[in-house]
């Protein structure tokens, strides 16, 4: 079940990642032909502010002997490189949060893939032990039904002393795995009767608890099913 397990949550990782990188394959470009842009509009910026201080040395250089015409011309074409300086960085900054809210994007969809694969296999591990559990159960079932359950090893080397006195209370350790038996809800040891109603809930007993020393002839009923039998 195990190796089911891990075959099966590999086929959804591999699933999940494979439509992942599909979804990514175009990133690596969009960031490079943006980030292009950005150099590009920052170099744009570079330059005029190149072209300003040109102006302005100029204008400086000049200003005692120029007219105010011309010298509203100077200060006119500093403020239009200005107003244009200021244009291509607002463009840089809107494409820098558009890079940005592009990967966050893809972040974000990274994490709530991650939360929903790990909510399946969740889910896969919890309908694998369900299946798991039943799986015990039945084989628990078929071990009560026909021939007598096998005595444990370890019960062989108990004193006698305790398994003659099943039939009041036998205190031994149990496997938390070992199946039980009997009105005592003990392990199967000693020898041991079925009852023959096919419907018991108990099915098997050990003679000392139903108050047997040897086996009867014909049929037996337990004391359970008697009980209903009689109702």
């Amino acid at each position: 079940s195990s190796g089911i397990n891990a075959e099966y949550g590999g086929d959804m990782a591999g699933a999940f990642l494979a439509s992942y990188l599909e979804s990514i394959e175009s990133v690596p470009g969009e960031l490079q032909r943006n980030f292009n842009m950005m150099h590009d509009l920052d170099k744009r910026v570079q330059d005029l502010m190149k072209e300003i201080e040109t102006i302005y040395n100029q204008y400086v250089e000049k200003a005692s002997g120029l007219e105010n015409s011309e010298k509203a011309k100077y200060l006119s074409d500093i403020r239009q490189k200005f107003d244009k300086s200021n244009t291509f960085s607002d463009d840089k900054v809107q494409l820098a949060m558009q890079t940005y809210e592009m990967v966050d994007k893809h972040i974000r969809r990274l994490d709530t893939d991650l939360q929903r694969l790990e909510a399946k296999q969740r889910n896969q591990e919890k309908k694998s032990d369900s299946r798991m559990f039943v799986d015990k159960t039945s084989e628990k079932k078929k071990k009560k039904k026909g021939s007598q359950p096998q005595t444990p090893e370890a019960s062989t080397s108990l004193p006698f002393s305790l398994i003659s006195g099943a039939g009041e209370g036998l205190d031994m350790p149990v496997d938390p795995n070992e199946p039980t038996y009997c009105l005592c809800h003990q392990v199967s040891y000693g020898e041991m009767i079925g009852c023959d109603n096919g419907d018991c809930p108990v099915e098997w007993f050990h003679f000392a608890c139903v108050g047997l020393s040897s086996k009867p002839k014909g049929s037996w009923y337990c004391p359970l099913c008697t009980k209903e039998i009689n109702k």
